[in-house]
């Protein structure tokens, strides 16, 4: 009976966060106005000769910060912050429906469609209206802002496209945003670039930058630029991208929301108080001394901060009285003209006024937001919240492939999906991931990831019975097989294996080829007989558990061996089932470890890679592809900086900031305790080198890579200080400065110690000033050898001395750091600190010259491996013997008809619309990578996917939602390459120091520091050439290449048949997004 309570309480919650939207279908025509009049075509017009101040009346909605997601829709618990979403919704539609004129801007779709489907039929329709003349514009559009630089491209993508999805069938083409608006995350990636580009977008603005950047680029009129996305994909991958001049906020003094202290203006004409002309003088001040800053005669202000608008009339009150009384000076010759906008409409202004552009190629990491401020600590805050985020795309995936699979769905099946869709969605907002939120509103994001668990799971259940048993039940919930998800496998604790003798583990492979996977699985004894589909018993290894994992404190578990076994030839999108089951053979061996030896090394691994830790405990070397080389991996720590944030010189390291004291690391100890465990199936090394701190580090037969799987926490605070743990990887590779990051978990990234490719850096923080975000790949190298680090959740990483690697693992720290969220980063659990484990997989070996494969290309091939690993479902067999499992189940299964060359990727499978799949096909390897994988590959869609009866299909944007073919972007022209770093104004300065805008969350009117900068100390100064600008930006407009122009010479050629329709091919890191039509 509890379990049926509780299966309904969770479609209750299922159901009351999924959208009753209609859905339509991608080619039909919207329900809409004959011809309306929405995005470019509803601009207000400009007025040439003038400065044209584009008015953005905007808000911004956390999806989750200081108050969960819910408690800001609704607006409760004010004592936190005044906020509640549905009203400013509400305040803004009747406003606009009161005012033609007027225009607005709403950027998250989860906020949304929530009061979307709460409103009745007739107001739907009056913001249909709105949207289709232009007053309402959706900008971004996606489930929520997300963050740039610990979000994976895979779950950027998914939340784009619902988002987008549902954008497109409420509101037809006037829905679909042209622009993104990437307003607050803590700086931009070069890969959320390309995306936009290859969503379709026309261009992206953004609010944070560094601090000495900007300075840089407003002085050069460079705070508008293309910036190229891509290094393999062209022009296709650029994007117009500008920096917004006052983050987001109003300019000082023009704030006019509930929120806000500032004066409204008054006009009484009798009013002592009157104000007309005071607030216009100042106005024009702002914008004439901004508009030294940009390139064209126009300038966006943004005119709304963090959850404005719950009283609509008083923003447009006053922004009406500031149009009309600047405007009303034109009579008297000024030349500055006011206009309601939006983002859109400031794009076209842009692309309208015909010149060239600067351009970008790096991106915009780290930022700072003052000297002493490199928010550069998010990278890794909340790192057991990050990696439950990873493991909530890989179950999505899951989910969506096998629901696309599925012979037969219930009614349930789409809430479900749609339910953990929206909630991975909330999980990319750029203060959820990000692990900037407060702890309890961290606690609800991980509810709500653990009930889309739960919703997404009863589809997959039923699915794999239906495909292992032919079951037809729809919503039995006494399926044969439980399929039931051990959610803390990574402390080896799982009820089902350590409850049964007899058991079932069903591994579901997501990738689009054939796998090869070593298997953990938790059991209390040491004799265990694996079978596979085929009846087979399969070679089995056992070793203990570590002792640091057994004493964790909340594991509640009676297992203390793990059973190894590699699982080979997994089905491509498909799965196979393993019987295990506890055996009385005493051939089994209780596991031992190796005699310790205090005078000897130990050595883990074979001729061809293997390891050696030296006396004290500690790697020392490693040999691979013929060499050894000297390598070493410790654990040390940072303290965290205190401070009362009254000052730049005096922040503290919190949430958003990293600040090291005095940038010194300690050691976490001088000798490790070790024990060696070596079977057939892999070498493992158990260190402890504290009571905090453990590692285990496996090299698995006939890998070529080591697996580093650490244990830190609970990080101890009675000294006083908050810690900041990194694990330090030590090579005698001569990388002179240089290494290279993840963009995304896309493309690399170049990387400099001490330097930034756009200005000449003033650094204040040696160590977090180059601290980069890692998403899931860190590397450096010379002419002979090279290191990567592959990671399991975003990290912050750096490489502070030649040859070394670090990452940062998890922080504990106990004060904050000012920037908004309003307490210490100090997470604890069961009364005591956060405990956190996770695994890095290294490999060392040859840069170049490597027989087979690259080790580039290894390393991207065995990344998607650990992305998307198999899922693992274990299944009570109790009522089963091993020949009736045999006999009554399917036990291999793939979903495809051919799997995928190497280096391409089925990234997406899933159920679109009705008799619908929404399929992306992307090549994982970047240009030179490797001399075979790195070039074009070529497949036909109907052999891949020859299960389904496919009768069409058509290409779309990335996010699935535009027809390809059909979509025109904005074209903007270049520098020319003699003018690029040259074309520089010569400004005046009003003083000889500098206030920087406060960065501190939330946004409620504009504030500066209290503290001065010199102006020596803005990155700019040294580099200002002092000469007149020479300002011809010419005015010129081209065509782009075509694709099939700009592909390369060895591209295969593509016969014309009837099979060609399917026949698709793909370049180094392109995605291609297919829908598919089913029969």
């Amino acid at each position: 009976m509890s379990k049926t309570i509780g299966i309904c309480l969770t479609l209750l919650y299922v159901l009351s966060f999924t959208h009753n939207v209609e859905l339509r279908h991608i080619k039909g025509a919207p329900k809409s106005d004959p011809e309306p009049q929405c995005g470019y075509k509803s601009c207000h017009p400009t007025k040439p000769n003038m400065l044209n101040v584009h008015l953005i009346a905007h808000t911004h909605d956390d999806v989750g910060w200081l108050k969960t997601v819910d408690q800001y829709y609704y607006g409760s618990e004010t004592q936190i912050q005044k906020a509640g979403v549905q009203y400013i919704i509400d305040s803004v539609v009747e406003s606009l429906l009161r005012d033609p004129e007027k225009r607005f801007i709403y950027v998250e779709s989860a906020f949304f469609f929530k009061w979307w489907k709460e409103q009745t039929e007739e107001l739907q329709d009056k913001v249909k209206m709105l949207v289709n003349e232009g007053r309402l514009e959706f900008i971004g559009g996606a489930w929520s802002m997300n963050d740039e630089a610990t979000t994976h491209y895979q779950s950027v993508i998914d939340q784009f496209a619902w988002g987008l999805r549902l954008l497109n069938d409420t509101f037809g083409e006037c829905g679909r945003p042209k622009i993104g608006w990437q307003i607050d995350p803590f700086g931009h990636s070069r890969e959320m670039a390309s995306m936009f580009a290859q969503m379709g977008f026309d261009g992206m603005f953004f609010g944070r930058l560094d601090y000495q950047d900007k300075d840089e680029r407003l002085m050069t009129q460079n705070a508008e630029m293309i910036w190229h996305g891509s290094e393999n994909l062209g022009e296709k991958a650029d994007l117009f991208s500008g920096a917004l001049y006052n983050n987001y906020q109003a300019p000082d003094g023009f704030c006019f929301d509930i929120l806000c202290s500032d004066q409204p203006i008054i006009d009484g004409k009798h009013s002592p108080d009157n104000n007309v002309k005071e607030k216009i003088d100042a106005f024009f001040e702002f914008v004439t001394k901004m508009a030294e800053g940009y390139r064209t005669n126009n300038v966006l202000i943004t005119m709304g901060e963090d959850f404005h608008y719950q009283n609509a009339d008083m923003w447009y009150k006053n922004l009406d009285k500031l149009i009309k009384y600047a405007n009303e000076r034109q009579a008297n010759g000024s030349k500055i003209n006011l206009l309601y906008s939006t983002p859109s409409c400031y794009l076209k202004s842009l692309h309208d006024a015909g010149i060239s552009w600067p351009t970008k190629s790096d991106d915009f990491f780290p930022y700072a937001s003052d000297p002493h401020a490199y928010w550069t600590g998010y990278f890794t805050s909340r790192p057991t919240l990050k990696r439950f985020e990873r493991d909530g795309n890989h179950f999505l995936q899951v989910c969506k492939q096998l629901s696309a699979l599925a012979p037969q769905q219930s009614a349930e099946f789409d809430p479900h999906l749609n339910f953990m869709r929206e909630t991975m969605g909330i999980m990319q907002h750029h203060d959820a991931v990000t692990g900037t939120e407060k702890e309890k509103v961290a606690l609800d994001y991980a509810k709500r990831l653990s009930v889309a668990f739960r919703a997404c799971s009863t589809n997959i259940r039923s699915v794999l019975n239906q495909l292992s048993k032919g079951s037809s039940q729809e919503t039995s919930t006494n399926y044969p097989l439980e399929l039931k998800t051990c959610s803390l496998l990574n402390i080896t604790s799982c009820s089902t294996s350590e409850s049964s003798s007899r058991f079932a583990l069903t591994l579901y492979n997501p990738l689009a080829h054939r796998t090869n996977e070593y298997v953990r699985i938790p059991v209390l004894d040491y004799n265990y007989v694996v079978t596979d589909s085929s009846g087979k018993s399969l070679p089995t290894q056992v070793v203990p558990i570590p002792a640091p994992v057994l004493s964790i404190k909340q594991r509640n578990s009676s297992a203390i061996y793990e059973l190894v076994f590699l699982a080979s030839n997994l089905p491509a999108v498909g799965f196979k089932t393993y019987f295990i089951e506890k055996s009385d053979d005493t051939a089994h061996k209780k596991p031992k470890s190796l005699p310790k030896k205090s005078t000897s090394y130990t050595v883990i691994g074979d001729k061809n890679f293997n390891l050696t830790f030296d006396t004290n405990g500690f790697l020392s070397q490693a040999s691979a592809d013929g060499m050894t080389r000297m390598i070493s991996q410790e654990f040390l720590y940072y303290e965290g900086e205190i401070g009362n944030n009254k000052e730049f010189l005096n922040r503290s390291s919190g949430a958003y900031i990293f600040r090291p004291k005095e940038g010194k690391l300690h050691f976490a100890t001088d000798h490790v305790s070790i024990d060696a465990y070596k079977g057939s199936l892999v070498h493992e090394v158990h260190q402890k080198f504290n009571d905090w701190i453990s590692q285990v580090v496996r090299i698995y037969n006939g890998r070529n890579y080591a697996e580093f799987e650490w244990l830190v926490g609970p990080i101890p605070i009675e000294d006083g200080n908050g810690k900041e743990i990194i694990t330090r990887f030590n090579s005698d590779i001569k990388s002179e400065g240089i290494f290279y990051t993840d963009s995304n978990g896309r493309e690399m990234i170049k990387r400099q110690r001490d330097h930034r490719d756009t200005w000449n850096l003033k650094l204040h923080e040696s160590v977090s000033g180059n601290y980069y975000p890692v998403t899931t790949k860190i590397a450096l190298e010379d002419s002979t050898a090279r290191m990567a680090i592959l990671t399991d959740r975003a990290q912050g990483g750096s490489s502070m001395q030649d040859g070394a690697l670090e990452l940062m693992v998890h922080r504990r720290l106990l004060h904050d750091d000012a920037f908004g969220v309003g307490e210490a980063l100090n997470e604890t659990e069961y009364g005591i600190g956060l405990i956190a484990r996770g695994k890095n997989h290294l490999f060392i070996g040859a840069s170049l010259m490597r027989e087979d494969i690259s080790l580039k290309a290894m390393e991207r091939l065995v990344q998607l491996e650990t992305l998307l690993p198999s899922w693992k479902f274990f299944s009570n067999m109790k009522e089963y013997t091993q020949q009736q499992w045999l006999s009554e189940f399917t036990n291999s299964y793939t979903g495809i008809s051919s799997t995928l060359p190497k280096s391409a990727h089925l990234l997406t499978l899933e159920p679109w619309h009705d008799n619908e799949l929404l399929v992306r096909f992307e090549h994982i390897l970047e240009k030179d990578e490797d001399s075979n994988y790195s070039k074009y590959v070529q497949f036909n869609v109907k052999d891949v996917l020859g299960g389904f009866n496919i009768v069409d299909m058509r290409e779309t944007t990335l996010d699935g939602n535009a027809w390809l073919d059909e979509h025109r972007r904005f074209e903007f022209v270049p520098d020319p390459e003699d003018e690029s770093y040259n074309a520089y104004g010569v400004f005046k300065k009003q003083s000889n120091r500098v206030h920087l805008l406060d960065a501190a969350k939330p946004l409620l009117g504009v504030k500066y520091s209290n503290e001065a900068l010199e102006t020596g100390e803005l990155g700019a100064e040294s580099n200002r050439i002092r000469r007149s600008a020479n300002n011809r930006h010419f005015t010129m407009h081209r065509e782009r290449t075509t694709q099939d122009e700009r592909k390369s010479a060895n591209k295969a050629y593509v016969p014309a048949n009837d099979r060609a329709k399917y026949l698709i091919e793909l370049s180094p890191m392109e995605i291609r997004t297919f829908v598919i039509y089913l029969e």
